[in-house]
């Protein structure tokens, strides 16, 4: 029977178109003839994820990221397809993890413990690991900060490598070594004067341990010699004092007889007080004297006779 060339064009062109479709999956990593299971993952971003992604564990590929969607919540939901029947627990963490230092990324799984597995269109739990440009800047920072000190260091070197300085840390050594030796010859100096004078120390120091034990063993009397004497010191100062307030009181007493007195007229000053008399001839002769002072000025020769030669004429 011979097939017409049309049907050959036909058969060859479906042929084609097949193998067109299996090839594009095929590079797409689709599963063309085993079944997938489909899980999902949402993340917060997903910087460096692409369509086609390998999903990973341990580093063997067991399916694809065939889809990314954005949420409204601003979140993205992957779909994830995995080939062929694999035992994924539920408590499984699909990470976002960086492949390459060109910013490549892929879904790693970290299997969770247990036997319930997750099943076709399950939600897994998701985040996203730190690439690592990311964890390399905290090192960077460190790296920084250990270079400014690096950097302070090698001044702090510079300025003591300086000629000057070093001159001035000569002298400062040369300084020490002289005090250090100025030190050894006073302690020499002392250690000659305490073997010399070994003995005497020796003599002074068993006569203060003498000291101290009479005086332990006197204890006693020493306290009851200081009890009498604050108890003699006492009375004393209770004596003085209750005499002087009786001599205060009786000066007062008398000061008070004699205040009465002059009140009543008794004696020369009470007299003199309270006797208006006095006080009116005392007021007359004052009088009397001043017009006789008076007098005297306008009038001396009433008063005053004499003469140089003693013979002349007497006033009478």
């Amino acid at each position: 029977m011979k097939i017409a060339n049309e049907t050959k064009v036909g058969i060859m062109a479906a042929f084609s178109i097949a193998i067109l479709i299996i090839g594009y999956n095929f590079l797409k990593g689709n599963a063309i003839f085993s079944n997938e299971t489909i899980l999902y993952a949402k993340y917060s971003h997903v910087d460096g994820l692409a369509v086609s992604k390998p999903v990973l564990i341990n580093g063997f590929q067991i399916g694809r990221v065939d889809k990314l969607e954005l949420q409204p919540d601003g979140s993205i939901l992957a779909t994830l397809k995995i080939k062929g029947k694999y035992e994924i627990p539920k408590s499984s963490i699909a990470k976002l993890e960086q492949t390459d230092l060109l910013g490549s990324k892929a879904i790693v799984m970290a299997l969770g413990a247990g036997t319930d597995y997750a099943l076709d269109g399950d939600t897994l739990n998701a985040n996203v690991a730190k690439g690592l440009l990311e964890t390399v800047q905290p090192v960077q920072k460190k790296a920084e900060v250990i270079i400014a000190k690096m950097d302070s260091i090698l001044t702090s070197v510079n300025s003591i490598l300086n000629p000057d300085f070093q001159k001035n840390v000569d002298k400062s050594f040369n300084s020490i070594a002289s005090t250090l030796s100025s030190l050894e010859a006073t302690s020499k100096k002392v250690d000659h004067l305490v073997g010399s004078e070994g003995s005497r120390v020796s003599a002074i120091l068993a006569n203060v341990e003498s000291i101290s034990n009479n005086l332990k063993k006197n204890n006693e009397k020493i306290n009851a010699i200081l009890d009498n004497i604050g108890t003699v010191t006492d009375q004393v100062a209770a004596a003085n004092f209750k005499q002087t307030i009786d001599n205060a009181n009786k000066a007062v007493a008398d000061l008070q007889g004699i205040v009465s007195k002059v009140n009543n007229g008794q004696g020369s000053l009470g007299l003199l007080v309270n006797d208006t008399k006095m006080y009116d001839n005392l007021n007359n002769a004052s009088k009397n004297l001043d017009n006789l002072i008076i007098d005297l000025k306008q009038n001396p020769k009433r008063y005053v006779h004499f003469s140089v030669f003693g013979g002349g004429k007497k006033d009478k």
